[in-house]
């Protein structure tokens, strides 16, 4: 048996693709996938209307949806709960469409990579805090042995792209190395609105990369709007597709 699922990053409600949303929707309808991953930046700027409306399409879906919050996703015009509570609205959100999901063949690890703020700028870029890094190795820890594929979910890619020479997620190449060292088999991420699947090393260890593109308006590098179909059977290999719209 093997468990596919949908992944989705950066729809960005408030400036979403709905002609790229509905083909989705028609796909899940369709094909129904065990899961649906989105990877974060679900809204633009994190207003109440943005998380209703992203709130309503992920309910009309009905399928299992694991979340993972974006930098998008904390209040740009409250800094007051941005800096006391930056999570309070997703966390409405997640409680209100999103699920744990684990299959017989696969099981998902959440890896924070974002931050209120930062002694830099811009700060959308990704920060791995010791923290979160030390949460998702517990967990990964837990999972030693098990024969599912351990796959992690976050935001923010922990490398930056081949050949550049710095990295724009700090502290991504220590959580890439440790991450990849307790036996997660692939990393999903969205961020720069652009897919990618490689194999990656740094520090010794080798892990799969697959991010995911964008369902919004916010096109980049002439990437159109996309998104992935994933299949994971235990004992064998990850396969994905790449859709693009």
């Amino acid at each position: 048996m093997t468990t596919r699922f949908f992944h989705i990053s950066d729809v960005h409600f408030g400036v979403e693709d709905r002609t790229a949303l509905s083909y989705v929707e028609r796909a899940i309808a369709d094909e129904r996938p065990d899961a649906l991953v989105c990877t974060g930046d679900i809204t633009q700027r994190a207003k109440r209307r943005e998380y209703a409306a992203a709130a309503d399409w992920f309910e009309e879906l009905d399928v299992p949806v694991i979340l993972e919050p974006g930098n998008h996703d904390m209040p740009y015009y409250s800094p007051i709960e941005r800096f006391f509570d930056p999570y309070r609205r997703y966390r409405h959100l997640a409680e209100r469409v999103s699920t744990t999901f684990e299959s017989e063949d696969v099981i998902f690890v959440s890896l924070k990579t974002t931050v209120r703020a930062q002694l830099r700028f811009p700060w959308s870029d990704g920060l791995v805090t010791s923290r979160a890094l030390n949460k998702t190795l517990a967990r990964l820890t837990s999972l030693q042995g098990d024969p599912r594929h351990v796959v992690v979910t976050g935001h923010h890619p922990l490398l930056g792209p081949p050949g550049k020479a710095t990295n724009p997620t700090i502290g991504g190449d220590r959580a890439f190395s440790a991450i990849a060292a307790a036996g997660a088999d692939a990393m999903l991420t969205g961020h720069v609105h652009v897919p990618f699947d490689d194999v990656r090393e740094c520090g010794g260890y080798r892990a799969r990369l697959i991010g995911a593109g964008t369902l919004s308006t916010r096109l980049r590098h002439g990437a159109p709007p996309s998104y992935r179909v994933i299949a994971c059977e235990r004992g064998g290999a990850i396969t994905t597709e790449l859709r693009e719209l």
